[in-house]
């Protein structure tokens, strides 16, 4: 891979120029992850914990947080998991919590965990401006639905969307292929038309499995060059890079 204005590029089996749908995944891809879930993740090792104060650091570290600095690790439990993985791992790693009752516990603190997001950049500009291109927009996200699509209306990009998919929608869970096949089938595009835009191998991986055009990875979640290079086609530092990296349809480019 090179590196070319600020980002690092390898062509996949797609060009940009053949791309119709940018699929999304949300957290680190479209929020800052770390600014976003740090605050989260420790709710949610409080909770699981259930009043044992010293078993929270060790939840916390069990689901890929260093409780200190307060950092993700890539493709960890809280990087990658949805609400029903994450329970049944901080069980595993001491919770005294019915995994089934903490699933239902945390899919409660995420949704409510979306008035605090911090996006990656002005959402609501990004999708009017890649709608106007004639781009079909989705969000695929292993956190549950409601989460995604009141995160979605408290950012103003919810009526730019075509399609909305968390682990609980019906889809399967990342990384098999399904959310991205949903996304074809609900906007009538083929998967070499789909771009998969995500900051974790779960992401690269449900483009892979999809057979997706092109699998762009972002910095400004969790993964990082090393852990993104080897399954994806382009690595950006985030998605405001879609609008350089992306061609403009042919009618603007004539005016």
């Amino acid at each position: 891979m090179s590196a070319v204005s600020g980002r690092t590029i390898d062509r996949g089996p797609a060009q940009p120029s053949q791309i119709a749908g940018l699929l999304f995944d949300k957290d680190g891809t479209l929020l800052l992850y770390d600014e976003s879930w740090a605050p989260i993740n420790r709710e949610a090792a409080r909770l699981a914990a259930a009043g044992d104060a010293a078993l929270e650091p060790q939840l916390l570290a069990a689901g890929g947080m260093d409780p200190v600095s307060g950092k993700t690790r890539a493709d960890s439990l809280f990087a990658a998991g949805n609400a029903a993985e994450i329970a049944a791992g901080l069980v595993s790693a001491g919770s005294p919590v019915d995994a089934d009752e903490l699933t239902v516990a945390l899919d409660a603190l995420f949704v409510r965990g979306a008035d605090f997001a911090v996006p990656v950049t002005d959402l609501a500009t990004l999708f009017a401006s890649l709608k106007a291109r004639g781009l079909k927009l989705g969000v695929a996200s292993s956190d549950n639905e409601r989460s995604i699509r009141r995160t979605a209306d408290r950012l103003g990009f919810a009526d730019f969307l075509d399609f909305v998919a968390g682990y609980d929608s019906g889809h399967g869970v990342k990384p098999g292929p399904g959310m991205l096949l949903g996304f074809c089938a609900a906007t009538g595009l083929s998967p070499v038309e789909v771009a998969m835009v995500g900051d974790n191998r779960h992401d690269m991986h449900m483009g892979i499995n999809a057979g997706a055009g092109l699998k762009v990875a972002v910095l400004s979640g969790t993964g990082t060059r090393e852990t993104l290079a080897d399954t994806a086609d382009i690595i950006l530092d985030d998605i405001s890079a879609l609008e350089t990296l992306l061609p403009m349809p042919a009618t603007t480019l004539s005016v």
